[in-house]
């Protein structure tokens, strides 16, 4: 076949070596630069040497495509003769055919149907290096295919990147790495132009990306247009930043035409932007034009410098799109788009230092995508874990415990993680579990023709059009408002009732609806709702408020609608597509469709929780009776709880909030204190009375109060003293007031309260005159401890602190005498404190 294309490309001279390797070995890395051909040639010159038809598996179906056209183009053919290619829901092969393109996740589901890939001579995985999850399992299963099955299969992975190590080494399997071979350069040289904003741009960062930036991607486009010649292809992250540019460009729509390029669009769209035109083309696209796609006529890249990548909240089971910086080894292989037919540049929208910065490769979908899939895919090919495969990298353990509890739960594999009869039904229907468990499930209740055509709308992008209502898509599509969009969804309508067990064909409910069980037909909006809640139970939301549009959904996520969504209002909805930004505090909701009460309950049947409730709530003890659907609670009846119910959530609110639910008087509070000195100064005999500490004996300390209380009130109502006092083991309750006396008699006869606030130096205040007599201050704690003396004037302000009266009395009191006699003549002052009188009065004034 080879010998038919007289194309000299940049891989041609490399073949003869590649085809060597392959015979040799059997396996092989073929590394070659965007634009070196290595896609349309090495297929049509390995088809020369096997004798069956080679696979070339593609991660992407408009790549797909693509190669199969350029290559049919090549041998001067029709796509279908010795080309061909084979998507979800749309093959073009023949008998004649010897190459046929695939996606890999067709190449999957053949492998799992045929794992010899009877009548295959070759398989070839071309990109790999993009490690989407697909392609990671073709290469896996492939590998163990050949080794176990069919050693005679030629196995090639191609890259367009120069890390090819790890992958010779997975295709060598227990021996030798595989051999690499590689083309040195591309076609045609591409100049780098470094165009940074004038202005600092906003990093994306789970927000929209900066108006700026688009605003200056437009003008480098215009500025590109014109200092070069040929088309421009223009590096976007998404289909709304395409749309965005494309509206800034408006105005050239005489002289230049302005087109998109991106996954979600249709077929003849797509195509439209691959063919040449009859003037300058500015072609808008996402990272689908990457790689393997050649957009002829191409002499500029402008390059945003961002991608759009899908991460997996594992927490709340929702997916979000995150707008992330463009790797190094991606920003070379769009650059490459440039020079695959003359030389050609590359308008870069970052700085050399900005570029340094960037990562050098990107994330592998495995590491932050949603694994439920990927999961049942191992499971059902009888390696759960993936252990033992050729795996590029192993699963994270939190994303395939999610992922394995997820398929739990539909049935899919049993407590093991072994696929069960029901879930090689899931994988048999060829889409996500959880959209091929709605289908199983519901094609019984709504029929199997309209749980076909929900899943449909579901499984294949692209096709539900503008808005967010779901049903009003499947509306549109059912009526051919857009033919394209209705032919590529009735494909897969077509598809999906294929893979239905027999019994679901021979359903008698039909299209109406009504199961054996003799529940009523749904209508339309029922039907898809009761789908989506199937595929999604914990996406049932009810609105917050009436007439609203913030929900919450079972899982627990709150979820927004957006502004001016019709919508708004609907009591439930089951939603079927939601994302969340990082930092976001709420979901917004893409795609949804509203239901009632009854469907939300059937569909979430599995959350559904009838449950008493004797709790802590807030600020007091709740007692009820709550049915739930997840998060959402559905009915509440109160409920007369048990004594011992009441006791436990009232020490779970002591628990939350602390002792302060009890009242604290002034007594309860000092003998707490007197406790709290005993512990500190004489050690463990006696009880610990910090908060945690009391929390944690509140059932012995509170037993009875706790036993007959009902509410927060009635702990407020506790004798806190007494209730303390069952704390003190008998042993040394007697000894309490010995041992940290409340009050203490001084010299005058008055009877002084001690302060135990810090443990460690108790406090008498007492007038200075009341001392006199005493040599040295008193102690408690059995002597242990010196009380600290806050003396006080006559008119009770303090004038000493100290726990060593003898020495105040020889050094500080001589001073304290002279500057206050004066001030308070009518009280005595002596030279010799330790032998005077004490007093509590003034002398009384002469008549």
């Amino acid at each position: 076949m080879l010998s038919d294309v007289s194309l000299d490309l940049p891989v041609r001279p490399v073949l003869p070596a590649l085809v060597a390797a392959l015979r040799s070995a059997g396996a092989g890395v073929l590394v070659a630069p965007p634009g070196t051909g290595k896609t349309t040639l090495a297929p049509l010159a390995v088809a020369d040497e096997v004798t069956g038809r080679v696979l070339v598996a593609q991660p992407r179906r408009i790549a797909a495509r693509a190669a199969a056209h350029r290559m049919a183009a090549l041998l001067g053919e029709r796509v279908g003769e010795r080309v061909g290619y084979a998507v979800r829901g749309e093959r073009r092969s023949g008998p004649r055919t010897r190459v046929e393109v695939v996606t890999t996740g067709l190449l999957v589901r053949r492998l799992h149907h045929d794992p010899e890939l009877t009548g295959t001579g070759a398989v070839l995985l071309d990109e790999v290096h993009e490690r989407q999850l697909d392609a990671d399992l073709a290469l896996a299963f492939a590998v163990e295919a050949r080794s176990a099955l069919r050693p005679d299969l030629w196995l090639l992975a191609m890259s367009a990147t120069p890390e090819a190590d790890r992958f010779a080494a997975l295709l060598g399997g227990d021996g030798p790495p595989a051999p690499v071979v590689r083309a040195s350069s591309a076609l045609h040289p591409v100049t780098r132009i470094w165009a940074p904003p004038p202005r600092p741009v906003a990093a994306p960062a789970g927000r929209p990306v900066d108006r700026g930036l688009l605003d200056h991607v437009a003008a480098t486009v215009r500025r590109a247009l014109r200092e070069r010649d040929g088309d421009v292809l223009v590096f976007l992250p998404g289909a709304g930043e395409i749309a965005a540019v494309a509206g800034r460009l408006a105005d050239l729509r005489a002289e230049v035409a302005v087109l998109p390029l991106h996954g979600r669009q249709r077929g003849a769209d797509q195509d439209a932007a691959l063919r040449p035109a009859d003037r300058r083309r500015v072609v808008l696209a996402t990272a689908v034009a990457e790689s393997s796609l050649t957009v002829p006529g191409v002499r500029v890249v402008v390059d945003a410098g961002l991608s759009r990548v899908a991460r997996m909240d594992l927490a709340r089971g929702l997916g979000a799109l995150v707008t992330v910086p463009v790797s190094r080894a991606a920003a070379t292989q769009r650059a490459g788009r440039a020079g695959r037919e003359a030389p050609g540049y590359v308008y870069r929208c970052w700085s050399p230092a900005v570029h340094e910065r960037l990562p050098a490769q990107p994330e592998p979908e495995i590491a932050t995508a949603d694994l439920t899939g990927f999961a049942l895919e191992l499971a059902a090919w009888g390696a759960p874990d993936g252990a033992g495969l050729a795996l590029p990298d192993p699963p994270p353990p939190a994303a395939m415990t999610v992922a394995r509890e997820t398929l739990r739960t539909i049935g899919a594999v049993d407590p093991d993680g072994r696929i069960t009869d029901r879930g090689r039904a899931v994988v048999a229907a060829g889409a996500h579990p959880r959209l091929a468990r709605a289908l199983l499930d519901g094609a019984d209740r709504v029929g199997p023709e309209r749980a076909a055509e929900v899943v449909a709308l579901l499984a294949e992008e692209g096709v539900t059009g503008p808005g967010d209502d779901l049903t009003a898509a499947w509306r549109r599509l059912r009526a051919g408002v857009d033919p394209v969009a209705t032919a590529r969804w009735r494909a897969e309508v077509r598809r999906l009732r294929a893979a239905l067990p027999p019994a679901a064909h021979t359903s008698p409910h039909g299209a109406g609806g009504a199961t054996a069980r003799g529940a009523a037909p749904l209508t339309d909006d029922l039907a898809a709702g009761l789908l989506v809640g199937l595929a999604y139970p914990e996406r049932l939301a009810r609105v917050r408020r009436p007439g609203g549009s913030a929900y919450l959904m079972s899982g627990g996520t709150a979820a927004e609608l957006a502004a001016g969504s019709g919508l708004a209002g609907a009591d439930w909805l089951a939603v079927a597509v939601a994302d969340r930004s990082p930092g976001a505090p709420t979901a917004r909701v893409r795609l949804a469709t509203p239901v009632d009460e009854a469907t939300a309950r059937e569909a979430g049947g599995p959350l559904l929780r009838e449950v008493r409730e004797v709790a802590w709530s807030g600020a007091d003890v709740v007692a009820r009776e709550v049915v739930r659907l997840g998060a959402v609670e559905l009915v509440e009846r109160p409920l007369d709880p048990a004594p011992a119910e009441v006791s436990a959530a009232l020490l779970d609110g002591l628990r939350r909030t602390g002792v302060g639910l009890l009242t604290w008087t002034p007594a309860a509070r000092a003998l707490r204190e007197r406790l709290a000195f005993c512990r500190r100064a004489l050690g463990d005999g006696w009880p610990e009375v910090d908060d945690a500490a009391l929390v944690d004996a509140a059932p012995v300390w509170l037993g009875p109060e706790l036993a007959t209380a009902r509410r927060r009130a009635d702990l407020a109502r506790v004798d806190v003293a007494a209730a303390l006092r069952r704390l003190l083991p008998w042993s040394v309750a007697a000894r309490l007031d010995e041992l940290a006396p409340e009050r203490i008699t001084v010299p005058s006869g008055s009877r002084v309260r001690v302060d135990y606030a810090d443990p460690d130096a108790p406090v008498l205040a007492v007038k200075l005159q009341e001392t006199f007599g005493w040599r040295d201050a008193p102690r408690v704690g059995d002597g242990r401890v010196p009380v600290l003396l806050h003396l006080l004037s006559p008119a009770g302000r303090p004038v000493a602190v100290t726990a060593d009266l003898a020495s105040f009395w020889r050094t500080g009191y001589p001073q304290v005498r002279a500057e206050l006699r004066g001030r308070y003549p009518r009280h005595p002052w002596p030279e010799d404190p330790t032998g005077a009188t004490p007093t509590r009065h003034a002398t009384p004034r002469r008549r």
